[in-house]
């Protein structure tokens, strides 16, 4: 992936801030999307100036944030039909009681831990909707989330790239061994306080 965004920059690097935007936007809705990915990769490009850091982060953090904000509204509109339709796994529905227990909980703590858990801001923003979470304190949540997200993925890759000028590549895997650790320490945390919690 790494050749490929280097390929796309050096002959249009407008094009490599309207990828990130879209994958960014996906990824609120359909969790397989690698957006992270795509924004790490970014600032691992950026660091040697074929990208612009700010924009990055920028093009990246507007994205998710409008992706969250339409999974929101779908589900606010559609959110019962949805779960019933595709979170029909027992997984699926654990993740979907979860989430809902924890919006109406923690609402705007759990909307900006989620944007760093694999699918799991897909869940609570559709799950904000569907339980009528007031749009207006989702707006603020959601604008840190997804800001923070960026400049995070962004700066991984930056750093990263800086850290291996002469091979790039050698940043970029640091970078997601960061990120995986990161995603790992998030789910550990989130898996301890649920035992905690079914132990009481």
């Amino acid at each position: 992936m790494f050749h490929h965004f280097t390929e796309l920059v050096a002959n249009a690097s407008g094009w490599a801030y309207a990828i990130l935007f879209i994958l960014a936007f996906l990824d609120a809705l359909i969790p397989v999307v690698p957006s992270e990915t795509s924004v790490i990769t970014a600032g691992v490009v950026a660091s040697s100036g074929d990208l612009n850091l700010m924009l990055v982060i920028l093009f990246a953090a507007t994205g998710a944030f409008c992706g969250d904000n339409t999974s929101y509204w779908i589900g606010a509109r559609y959110g019962t039909r949805i779960n019933d339709r595709f979170f029909q796994s027992e997984k699926a529905k654990e993740r979907v009681a979860w989430a809902q227990r924890q919006v109406q909980e923690r609402g705007g703590e759990l909307i900006v831990v989620a944007r760093f858990i694999p699918g799991g801001r897909t869940v609570v923003t559709l799950s904000s909707g569907t339980l009528g979470y007031p749009w207006r304190r989702f707006v603020l949540f959601d604008a840190i989330a997804a800001t923070i997200w960026a400049v995070y993925a962004a700066l991984l890759g930056y750093i990263g790239g800086h850290a291996f000028e002469a091979q790039p590549w050698k940043g970029l895997l640091l970078a997601f061994a960061i990120a995986f650790a990161v995603t790992g320490t998030v789910e550990l945390v989130r898996w301890v306080r649920r035992r905690r919690s079914s132990s009481a």
